[in-house]
């Protein structure tokens, strides 16, 4: 019989009498949590999922009103939007997350870093890298997403050293500073924490979102994954060998479409249950994100598991012409062409339910070549061909920023899932 970590064990107590949701949970399944409590008896917890999050939302909040001290919500991407509450000693937690995360990536007090992901609209991401940063001591420019034109404008002047960024808005920062006579190289950004897009193949290599970025820009690119129901965030170190897990903040499983545990560098669906966490943990939570665990000691020297590249979204998995294919899939092949300069992938379902891919591509090239030339690119890499069809950019933007998003996107589903 394996015993948990007390951390573990603590918080299963914790939710068990605090969290009107796992305090029904427990009871239902005959769950009673004891200091001998095992791994055995943990795998029998039912999965927490994004539906009963949305279901039951404030049953999973396990303090009074009066101790929260702060409200986020998810982003709603493949669904409603999630409240999120925080007390103070979350907030705290929070900041100790990002500042050992950032540590991973060598970030220090010296380091002058510009945030480009909003402070508002009640994201918890721009917040947990500002206070994670603050209690690093570095210097914060909390400039968040806008033109690129004023990212330049304050890396030249304030001599920024670090960019926290998703990569998409690095190519436009690229783009910018080439247009503009601006030498990349002769900046001071020596590195770039790449977010909410990712920059490695399972097999650890720079995928072409990242080639792009590094074959123009002389800086290290680090990848770092996190969500606003962990409240924790993983990120590699400078050897690119997937995020490193703060086992003090976070217990994480991988497992199967059956739920069962798959074995280290299998792929399989993430499952964390959160540790330390008093306003709205977690236990046992499906993030729907694919990727794979590694216990192996890091060349890093750090003996912590970590979490490999998120591969694709679980949700997202398309069913076309009996082949199944994920967004990130179609969206590495786009970036490997230069031709494409933005794009949008749009999943819907026909009258049979079948799942219908359409591909809305920006270029300036607009001949029946390049369309042929991506054809035969899909066909060979993803077995099947969606339709492809050229876009303006006032279209894929309006599309980009539909209403029911906060944040700009590169895939609409709009299946019933």
């Amino acid at each position: 019989m394996s015993l948990l970590p007390n951390l573990l064990i603590e918080q299963l107590r914790y939710v068990s009498e605090q969290s009107p949701y796992y305090s029904k949970l427990f009871k239902n399944n005959d769950i009673l949590i004891t200091e001998h409590f095992s791994l055995e008896q943990f795998h029998q917890i039912p999965f927490t999922t994004k539906d009963n999050l949305q279901l039951n939302n404030d049953d999973f909040l396990s303090v009074e009103q009066d101790k929260i001290v702060d409200i986020v919500t998810t982003s709603g991407t493949l669904g409603s939007p999630v409240a999120y509450y925080l007390t103070d000693a979350d907030l705290s937690r929070l900041a100790e997350n990002e500042y050992s995360a950032l540590q991973h990536a060598n970030i220090s007090a010296q380091d002058v870093v510009q945030i480009t992901t909003t402070m508002d609209k009640m994201f918890m991401a721009g917040m947990a890298y500002f206070l994670g940063l603050r209690k690093m001591g570095a210097s914060v420019i909390r400039l968040g997403p806008g033109a690129p034109a004023l990212h330049w404008h304050n890396i030249l002047r304030l001599k920024t050293t670090v960019l926290i960024a998703v990569p998409s808005f690095v190519l436009k920062l690229i783009d910018y500073a080439l247009l503009n006579q601006i030498d990349l190289n002769k900046s001071t950004i020596k590195k770039i924490v790449c977010v909410g897009e990712a920059i490695r193949d399972e097999n650890f290599n720079l995928n072409n979102l990242a080639k792009t970025i590094v074959n123009s820009w002389d800086v290290q690119l680090f990848s770092t994954y996190a969500s606003t129901e962990m409240a924790t965030a993983f990120t590699e170190c400078e050897y690119g060998l997937g995020g490193h897990i703060n086992e003090s903040l976070v217990f994480v499983e991988c497992v199967d479409e059956n739920g069962k545990h798959v074995e280290d560098g299998v792929i399989g669906e993430l499952v964390v249950t959160t540790l330390g966490v008093q306003a709205m943990p977690l236990v046992r939570y499906k993030t729907g994100d694919l990727s794979f665990l590694n216990s192996n000691e890091c060349k890093c020297g750090r003996s912590t598991t970590r979490v490999g590249p998120i591969i694709a979204r679980k949700q997202q998995m398309i069913k076309y012409k009996g082949t199944t294919i994920y967004p990130s899939s179609i969206s590495e092949l786009l970036r490997s062409y230069n031709q494409v300069k933005d794009y949008l992938i749009e999943i819907s379902s026909d009258e049979m339910g079948l799942d219908v891919v359409k591909i809305y591509i920006l270029s300036d090239d607009t001949s029946n070549e390049i369309l042929n030339q991506l054809r035969a690119s899909c066909q060979a890499t993803l077995r099947v061909c969606p339709e492809i069809l050229f876009s303006d950019f006032e279209v894929i933007n309006k599309m980009k920023q539909n209403g029911s998003f906060r944040k700009p996107v590169s895939i609409v589903d709009k299946r019933i899932i």
